[in-house]
């Protein structure tokens, strides 16, 4: 399929785009590429407000770091699909698609989990929204290491596309055994 740009450029601007839940979400993708020292190179597919670019370039200057996107005015560094990204096998330590995939056809995943396998030659990360109401417990006592609880509650609501997502985990037909039965065919779960 060939796929539009559906995200605005400003529709990144600090206020309307990065809430709390955003933050927590950069935190977690960072850390797995910061923390990781034998990556000394990053593909980003769909680098949205460029944060990723400016975080490692406080943290790790040394990552050589290029981005790919079918939205041209998002100045990638590669203008291509993630389905059929104009590149070499093993071009990259690590790719990522932060909040990206969703934002093709479900039938397109696949074939975009195995393209991002082939241009990795160590690690894929991949984040995704997950839908549904969360119930969520944290508790900290003095002295005592923060205890923390969170999972999902089942809501079967139809997904419909409002000129973004085409899925999302959580929504009828797009349960986490479904997605993770995609990712296992390709990748080794960390």
């Amino acid at each position: 399929m060939e796929y539009k740009t559906q995200v605005d450029r400003k529709n990144y601007n600090f206020e309307k785009y990065t809430d709390r839940s955003r933050w927590m979400s950069y935190w977690h993708q960072v850390r797995e590429i910061v923390s990781r020292p034998e990556i000394t190179s990053v593909l980003e597919i769909g680098p949205g407000n460029g944060f990723l670019r400016q975080i490692l370039q406080v943290y790790r200057p040394d990552i050589k770091y290029h981005t790919l996107d079918i939205a041209t005015d998002l100045n990638p560094d590669v203008v291509g699909s993630v389905t059929k990204m104009p590149l070499e096998d093993n071009s990259y330590d690590a790719v990522c698609a932060f909040q990206v995939l969703e934002h093709i056809q479900y039938d397109d995943f696949e074939p975009a989990v195995a393209e991002m396998k082939r241009v990795a030659k160590q690690y894929v990360f991949i984040s995704l929204p997950h839908f549904g109401p969360s119930v969520e417990l944290w508790l900290k006592i003095p002295f005592l290491k923060r205890i923390k609880f969170a999972t999902k509650i089942f809501f079967p609501k139809e997904h419909v596309f409002g000129g973004q997502h085409y899925w999302e985990i959580g929504k009828k037909g797009y349960s986490v055994q479904k997605i993770r039965s995609v990712l296992v065919k390709y990748l080794t779960l960390i």
